[in-house]
């Protein structure tokens, strides 16, 4: 009943999604780091007519440290052609290293900061870490000790005429709890990932699966773009309109949906569900002891 008003409207802003399909064993590479940051120049800058009115980047998606991006992010606000960008991006603070989303303006400009606040552990960090790097054990995504450090929670950005966005980065997605810690309601959800660790098997599309499910549940579009698929536009009802197919690089513009009404998961969250599941314990209680004293009055 809710899908008639879940296509674009017609003032819809347009999202161009980026994906360079950068394999997770040679992401990293020296010698093709600069190929697969190049690569997201070009689809950046590609197209004729009119531009979009947000391009997007997907997780760790630039090889330099934000403390030191200023001339690299001027290359990207220069190939998007002064579009406003969201990348995702490494950066230090004091002897800390988080995993981040920014929001560059026009000229290079950081107008925002998201830090992945929901870390995978023995991915990005470790318990314990700096005893066990004694031992040679580290994160999988962590060069040494603890790795990456959390941020301090949920957050929504502005991102100008496009709307407020609630970000995410990978695996905050998975957890509805995240998504509700928000202090107001976002426009729309944001979602950047690195899914290359999982391979070519059932991993991405779970988690594709699981962003749909995300949106149904708040009742809000997501913007999800993927280091290697699966990259896509879902709408308010969990309907994907766009997307770019796990393994290929490219880049697709697509329109924007608007979000619903909050939704009753949005609203109340879990507890009408552990309300019935009390009540149904309750009752099962109840008929034990039924069962019981009729078995002694026998």
């Amino acid at each position: 009943w809710r899908t008639p008003e879940a296509g674009a409207a017609p003032e819809a802003a347009t999202v161009r999604l980026v994906q360079p399909n950068a394999p997770q064993h040679e992401k990293w590479d020296p010698d093709k780091i600069q190929g697969f940051y190049e690569r997201q120049l070009r689809f950046s800058a590609a197209g004729e007519g009119a531009r979009p009115d947000l391009i997007v980047w997907p997780e760790t998606a630039v090889p330099v440290l934000l403390n030191h991006a200023g001339r690299t992010l001027e290359s990207i606000s220069g190939a998007a052609g002064g579009v406003p960008v969201v990348l995702g991006i490494q950066r230090f603070e004091g002897p800390r290293l988080y995993n981040s989303l920014a929001y560059v303006e026009a000229g290079g400009a950081v107008a925002a900061v998201y830090d992945k606040h929901h870390l995978v552990p023995f991915g990005e960090y470790m318990p314990f870490g700096d005893l066990l790097a004694d031992w040679g054990i580290h994160g999988l995504a962590s060069n040494a000790g603890q790795g990456y450090s959390a941020g301090p929670g949920a957050q929504v950005i502005d991102l100008g005429a496009v709307g407020r966005a609630l970000p995410l980065i990978c695996y905050e997605g998975v957890f509805s709890r995240d998504l509700r810690a928000a202090p107001e309601r976002a426009d729309f959800l944001l979602l950047i990932t690195n899914d290359a660790w999982f391979g070519k098997i059932s991993g991405p599309y779970q988690h594709l699966a699981q962003a749909r499910l995300r949106s149904a549940e708040m009742g809000l579009p997501m913007i999800r773009v993927a280091n290697t698929g699966v990259s896509a536009m879902i709408d308010a009802t969990g309907r994907v309109t766009a997307r770019i197919p796990m393994g290929e690089a490219g880049w697709r513009d697509a329109a924007l949906p608007p979000p619903l009404p909050p939704t009753l998961y949005a609203r109340l969250g879990d507890a009408p569900m552990i309300l019935v599941f009390l009540a149904l314990l309750g009752l099962s209680r109840l008929r034990h002891r039924a069962r019981a004293t009729g078995a002694v009055l026998h």
